[in-house]
C-alpha cells in the first residue's frame, strides 16, 4: 500500500512500520480522530494545508485540500478553500468513494459557508446547502452544527468569517443547531435545534434557566452503521456583548452535554450531562458497535481514566481501574484494545514535546508504545498546536496521525498489522 517513496519514520524506535506521507509539503494535517483520511479503496489519502503555521487565519485566507496517491507517491493540490481553522483544516471526509471527498468552502461576498461534494480524480464538484463536519459511512448524509459560531467556545474547528457575521443565541434557539445535508440533492435541513434539545432530553440536561446563557452546537459525530448521531452543545452565562473563544477567556464558564438522536426524530437522550463534564475530561467517541460512547474523564474526581457510557445516558464506568486516559481515544472493533495519543501537558507525555501514540489492553492494563513523535511547535498559540489525532483506515489495519517533524506539520502512517487482532 505504501509507495517506497514515502520516507520511513525511525526516531525512537517504532514498534510497527511508520511512514511520512507528506514529506515535501510543509504544514500538513488530518482532519481528525474519528474520521479516516484514507479512501474507502485504501489508494488515497486526503490532508489539509495550511498556508502559515504562525497565525491563525483571517477571514478570506485560504488553504490547500490536498490528495496524496499512497501507490504511486505522488501528490497534488485538488481544491483550494477559506472554509478552515486550524485544528480541523476545511473537515475533509471522504464519502462512499474515492471519487466523493467533501470538504467546506465559505463564499467572501455573503459570508456564508458551505460544503463541496469533489471528485478529485476528475475535478467535478457539486455545491451543497449545508457543511460538513462529519460524513455517514454511506456518504450520503452531512451533518454539522453552526460552523461559524463554533469559535465561540473554542477556535479551531469551523470556518473563520467576520465577527459581525455570525449570529449570537441568548437561550435555546428553535432556528439553529445541527443541520443535515442530503449530498444526493444537497439540501440543507435542521435536524434537531438547540430549543428541542433542551425540551426533549431524556434525562434533562441540567441547566437552571437556560435563557441566561449563550448555547451553541459544537461538535457531531456519525456512528459507524450512520444511523445514530453524537451532538455536543456548549453554553456559557450570557453578557451584555457577545463573547469568544471562551476556553481560553474563562474556561470555567463553559458547560457541555452529549445528546445521542437518530435521523428520523426519534428520542434524543443525554447520554453525557454537564453534571459529568464539570469532574474534567474530554474527547467522546462512537464504540464501533455503535450502542456505547467512549471518552476520557475524571470519573471519581481524581485521575483521568478511558470510560464508556451507553448512548441512552446508562451504565457510564470505567474501561480499567487503573490506566490513566489521555488524548483522542479510539476503541478498537476486537473489544480489547484501546488506540491514543497524549496532550503535552498530559501524565503520559515524555515531558521534551514528543508523545505517544498507547496501544491499551484494556483487560490487563497493560500498554505498549508504538510511535514517539514530537508535537511542540514554536508558537504558543493554543489554538494552532499539534495533536497527533490517530485515525484508523476503514480496514482497521492502519492508523494515520499528526506530527510536527522536520520544522513543519507532517501527517504519517503506521502499520498496526502485526499489533491489531
Amino acid at each position: 500500500m505504501i509507495h517506497e517513496s514515502f520516507p520511513r519514520y525511525t526516531d525512537f524506535d517504532p514498534r510497527a512500520p511508520v511512514w511520512c506521507v507528506t514529506p515535501n509539503r510543509s504544514g500538513c494535517i488530518h482532519r481528525f480522530f474519528d474520521t479516516s483520511p484514507i479512501s474507502p479503496s485504501g489508494r488515497y489519502l486526503a490532508v489539509f494545508q495550511l498556508p502559515f503555521e504562525d497565525r491563525q487565519p483571517v477571514p478570506g485566507e485560504t488553504g490547500n485540500i490536498v490528495v496524496v496517491d499512497l501507490e504511486t507517491g505522488e501528490d497534488r493540490v485538488v481544491a483550494e478553500t477559506c472554509g478552515w481553522e486550524p485544528q480541523m483544516g476545511a473537515n475533509i471526509n471522504w464519502g462512499a468513494s474515492d471519487h466523493e471527498l467533501f470538504f467546506n468552502d465559505v463564499e467572501p461576498a455573503t459570508w456564508r459557508p458551505f460544503a463541496w461534494k469533489l471528485d478529485p480524480q476528475t475535478g467535478k464538484r457539486q455545491r451543497m446547502e449545508g457543511t460538513v463536519y462529519h460524513v455517514s459511512v454511506d456518504g450520503r448524509w452531512l451533518i454539522s452544527a453552526n460552523m461559524t459560531t463554533m469559535r465561540k467556545t473554542q477556535p479551531g474547528y469551523g470556518v473563520r468569517v467576520p465577527d459581525e457575521s455570525a449570529r449570537r443565541n441568548v437561550g435555546p434557539a428553535d432556528d439553529d443547531g445541527f443541520y443535515l445535508t442530503d449530498t444526493a440533492t444537497g439540501k440543507r435541513r435542521l435536524l434537531v435545534s438547540i430549543a428541542e434539545m433542551f425540551e426533549r432530553a431524556d434525562p434533562a440536561i441540567r441547566l437552571e434557566d437556560p435563557n441566561r446563557f449563550e448555547i451553541y452546537g459544537f461538535h457531531s459525530k456519525f456512528s459507524l452503521q450512520g444511523d445514530r448521531l453524537m451532538l455536543s452543545v456548549r453554553w456559557f452565562p450570557a453578557k451584555d456583548h457577545p463573547q469568544w473563544d471562551l476556553f481560553k477567556n474563562d474556561h470555567g464558564a463553559v458547560s457541555m452535554a452529549w445528546i445521542t438522536a437518530d435521523l428520523v426524530g426519534g428520542p434524543l437522550y443525554c447520554s453525557v450531562g454537564p453534571e459529568e463534564w464539570v469532574k474534567g475530561g474530554h474527547h467522546a467517541n462512537w464504540f464501533p458497535d455503535g450502542k456505547r460512547i467512549s471518552m476520557n474523564l475524571k470519573i471519581d474526581k481524581e485521575c483521568l481514566r478511558f470510560v464508556e457510557v451507553d448512548a441512552e445516558g446508562t451504565n457510564l464506568r470505567k474501561m480499567h481501574d487503573g490506566v490513566t486516559g489521555s488524548g483522542h481515544p479510539t476503541v478498537h472493533p476486537g473489544g480489547k484494545h484501546i488506540l491514543t495519543d497524549t496532550y503535552t501537558w498530559e501524565e503520559t507525555a515524555f515531558g521534551d514535546g514528543t508523545v505517544p501514540l498507547r496501544w491499551v489492553d484494556l483487560e490487563t492494563g497493560e500498554e505498549e508504545l508504538i510511535v514517539r513523535i514530537n508535537t511542540k511547535q514554536p508558537c504558543e498559540d493554543p489554538v494552532l498546536r499539534v495533536d497527533p489525532h490517530p485515525a484508523w483506515d476503514p480496514t482497521w489495519r492502519y492508523v494515520t496521525f499528526n506530527g510536527f517533524v522536520g520544522g513543519t506539520r507532517r501527517v504519517f502512517v503506521v502499520d498496526m498489522k502485526n499489533l491489531a487482532p
